[in-house]
């Protein structure tokens, strides 16, 4: 049963002897995992503070443009998972918007690196 997958980050298929990627297999023993972060922060005004503010201004013309200070931060961007073995490397670039998936995604990175030392 040694073809299972025991972990899925991105792209990558993990067995509990080889890691599969598109570009081929990768054996698990004695490879090397990193991690990186690369977010983005956004400031936007939400979808409904405009209309508010459009609709507001009719009837409150100074108070409804309150609404126009509204912001709303937005989270993306990109977790980079790199698996080294000797002269074989890999890089995956997993999308996230939240700061969930990026633990998840140390998480089961965390739990190879385990697998990868027995």
């Amino acid at each position: 049963m040694s073809d299972a997958v025991v972990a899925l980050i991105g792209e990558i298929a993990v067995t509990p002897t080889a890691v599969r990627t598109p570009a081929g297999e990768i054996p698990l023993a004695q490879s090397t995992w990193q991690v990186s972060d690369f977010w983005q922060t956004e400031q936007k005004t939400p979808t409904w503070a405009i209309w508010a503010a459009v609709l507001g201004f009719c009837v409150l013309t100074v108070l409804s443009l309150l609404f126009l200070l509204v912001k709303q931060t937005i989270y993306k961007g990109t977790v980079q998972v790199t698996v080294t073995n000797g002269p074989r490397q890999y890089v995956a670039r997993i999308p996230v918007t939240t700061q969930e998936q990026v633990q998840q995604i140390h998480n089961q990175v965390n739990y190879v690196r385990s697998l990868a030392a027995l």
